[in-house]
């Protein structure tokens, strides 16, 4: 080994502690009678060299004390004494945690950690987690997005007003009503209001079976969809694959998709169009990165799914523009659970970067 690498090694400073809570939060507009709050898991690590770097885990409804207590119990005594290296850190926790399960809960975990493992390296590096792995864009676009099947026709007409008054130039809406033409009446009615140059999006959030959803691609197809969104179980390749063959329209999914095998199992099946990892339900930013360049040796796009404050900093980080989703008043920033400001500002429809240091994140005490 050479000296400079010798002294790198050397130089890497070693984690000493991990600590986690638990805020809850209720939604400004609720998602449905199933979903009225998102729960995130505050993480810090602290270094041997007396570092710290602050992440969270994120769930909307199911699992925030199960994953607090993977942090505090499996995670956090594991970790303790391994050098503070996102990558190094990740790949040997995932296979400590993996008889738990591959994905799902054991991933959002990770999250907690791979995320303040990320702030520590950015803030001792003296920078943002966007610029220690390079910026490749200015800004991205966002879209408006919302959780608003349970909204009546006419509050989905408002919200999508909203959007057009906000510049949106692309949108999503959720269908999945139990009479298909209540969907096509809904779809119809936010087509007028976008007029026919905006983008639309719809996504089902697996309400669907295999013949349901070609019926739907039959009626909603004529309103000019950018996408159809995650129709079916997520489980079920075997559907996407024969979906996929037949739809006029291009299929997204991915948010359900935890590991870099099922992404390139759906990517290998020529199963989807676009992939929409959810950087927290992976297990951070070590494995979306990996799930992002998988994503592009086979010219598959990458739009990240819902945390905008998250997703913009690493959107910034991509070699292709992307689209940025971000659900109404659903941001931390909005929910009012920030100690400080954001580290990404929304304007005219786009995602910049504030310039916080390290990932930028500080979440109130006391909630």
């Amino acid at each position: 080994m050479s000296a400079p690498a010798a002294e790198a090694v050397r130089t890497v400073p070693r984690i000493t502690g991990l600590s986690s809570r638990l805020i809850t939060v209720p939604l400004r507009r609720h998602w449905g009678a199933e979903a009225p709050e998102n729960h995130v898991i505050v993480t810090e690590i602290q270094t041997d060299d007396g570092g710290a770097g602050h992440g969270f885990s994120w769930t909307p409804t199911i699992g925030p004390h199960a994953v607090r207590a993977l942090l505090d119990h499996d995670i956090a005594p594991f970790i303790t004494g391994l050098p503070a290296h996102p990558e190094t850190v990740w790949d040997a926790l995932w296979k400590r945690l993996h008889e738990a399960g591959g994905g799902g809960l054991t991933t959002i975990a990770m999250a907690g950690a791979d995320l303040a493992l990320w702030d520590q390296q950015a803030r001792r590096a003296g920078t943002t987690v966007t610029g220690l792995l390079g910026q490749r864009q200015d800004s991205a676009e966002v879209y408006g997005s919302g959780v608003n099947l349970h909204y009546t026709i006419e509050e989905l007409v408002a919200q999508a007003e909203r959007w057009v008054a906000a510049g949106h130039q692309a949108v999503k809406i959720k269908v999945g009503k139990p009479d298909l033409r209540e969907d096509a009446e809904r779809v119809a009615a936010v087509r007028s209001v976008l007029g026919p140059h905006r983008r639309l999006m719809i996504d089902a959030n697996q309400r669907w079976d295999l013949p349901t959803t070609l019926r739907a691609l039959d009626v909603l197809s004529e309103f000019g969809l950018d996408w159809l969104e995650e129709p079916i179980r997520a489980d079920d390749l075997w559907a996407y694959r024969r979906l996929r063959k037949h739809s006029p329209v291009p299929i997204a999914l991915g948010e359900n998709l935890h590991t870099i095998y099922r992404f390139r199992d759906f990517i290998e099946a020529e199963a989807v169009d676009i992939i929409q990892p959810n950087i927290v339900r992976v297990g951070g930013i070590t494995p979306f990165r990996r799930i992002v360049e998988l994503a592009r040796t086979n010219s598959i796009r990458v739009m990240p799914h819902l945390l905008p404050e998250l997703s913009g900093q690493l959107a910034l980080t991509l070699a292709e523009p992307t689209l940025v989703e971000d659900v109404e008043e659903a941001s931390f920033e909005q929910l009012g659970i920030l100690d400080g400001p954001s580290p990404v500002r929304f304007t005219d429809s786009r995602v910049a970067l504030t310039g916080q240091p390290g990932l930028g994140f500080r979440f109130r005490n006391g909630l």
